[in-house]
């Protein structure tokens, strides 16, 4: 009994062992032997830091995988000072345009085997210079930003720590940045042209805060098409945030007086606001009121009625910012770029018909 019990201790010893051994982190020398090479070589396919042969290759990747041997990135890191991962800063993270911009920069970063940490500024700058320095302190490799403001703080403190940086849908005021936009002031444009087309002479814009850049893009924009290519008097402006809130403040305070009798919205959350305001008022679009928007809006937020949009190419924007962010990584001394991405606009029922002019009501005007 006694040896039998003696045997019977020394089974869980050894099993424990085997346990041990189970769990113990699989290390480049078990690769090696695994795979029949020596260390160096293991280290040069896992690191990419020197020739091997593909037949040498694909035996180190094949044990690399019976081993499950994950490379310290850590240590990596300290000899590359990279960390294969980038940071994005949006202002709006419930906006569909910037969750859609997100999801380009996220798919993007995945594909290039970059890590992704996102923050959202609330639209608020002093939120976004507290959050550049703490993305900052994470070592990211770059940062993508859509800033709140100028954006000339958040660009001095990259520069400092020498991380480089691409700014995202709002260019700043200074040239020496890289930058990805859509053609706001264009897609603005088109939108004032369509409705001086449809008859519409009285006319608002719903603008965003005068400090942003596209809010300031879609107001010269709207006002070339009036004012230099219809000779029209320049709509009334008022300034907001890109909020629902603040555009329903901004239809309130438009339609008091005068009305007009279209409103162009600067972004989705505007015009949603906008809506609001006007079945408030007990007016419909286009019946009343045409409406005019950029970017558009999810069906699942409003089905009725359809916005006429300059529409921006959020996914792609997140693409290209990505792709422009890894370059600069790669050579941080090439010339600064400037990506800049056509609108589309869409022509749907909230602008309505052609209208009829003052000038058709009047029968002693001349008709040509």
């Amino acid at each position: 009994m006694r040896k039998h019990s003696s045997s019977w201790r020394a089974c869980p010893d050894r099993a424990s062992d085997a346990v041990a051994e189970s769990r113990r982190t699989p290390t480049l020398h078990d690769v090696a032997l695994r795979a029949g090479v020596s260390p160096m070589t293991v280290s040069r396919v896992v690191n990419a830091s020197g020739p091997v042969s593909d037949r040498l290759r694909a035996r180190v990747e094949h044990a690399l995988e019976e081993t499950g041997y994950i490379p310290n990135t850590i240590a990596q890191n300290l000899r590359t000072k990279r960390t294969d991962a980038i940071a994005l800063l949006i202002p709006d993270m419930t906006n569909p345009f910037f969750t859609t911009l997100a999801h380009g920069v996220e798919t993007s970063a995945r594909e290039a085997g970059v890590s992704l940490l996102i923050a959202n500024s609330d639209e608020r700058e002093e939120e976004e210079l507290r959050l550049v320095p703490m993305l900052l302190r994470r070592q990211v490799d770059g940062l993508l930003i859509v800033p709140a403001g100028p954006g000339a703080q958040s660009m001095r403190m990259c520069r400092q720590q020498a991380v480089p940086l691409v700014m995202l849908d709002r260019r700043p005021a200074t040239r020496d940045v890289d930058v990805v936009r859509a053609d706001s002031e264009n897609g603005a444009l088109e939108l004032g042209r369509l409705l001086v087309r449809l008859g519409h002479r009285d006319m608002a814009v719903l603008a965003g805060p005068a400090s942003v850049t596209t809010a300031a893009d879609r107001v010269v924009g709207f006002r070339r098409a009036l004012m230099d290519e219809a000779g029209l008097p320049p709509p009334r402006v008022v300034h907001g945030v890109f909020s629902i809130e603040s555009g329903h403040a901004m239809t309130l305070q438009v339609m008091r007086g005068r009305r007009p009798t279209a409103l162009f919205a600067a972004n989705n959350f505007i015009a949603i606001g906008a809506l609001h305001a006007l079945e408030e008022l007990g007016l419909g679009v286009p019946e009343d009121v045409a409406i005019v928007g950029f970017d558009d809006l999810p069906t699942a937020m409003v089905t009725f009625p359809f916005l006429t949009v300059a529409t921006q190419p959020a996914f792609e924007m997140g693409r290209r910012g990505v792709a422009l962010l890894i370059d600069r990584i790669a050579d941080p001394r090439s010339p600064w770029q400037d990506v800049v991405l056509p609108t589309e606009l869409l022509v749907r029922r909230s602008s309505g018909g052609p209208v009829q002019s003052e000038a058709a009501d009047d029968p002693s005007a001349e008709h040509h």
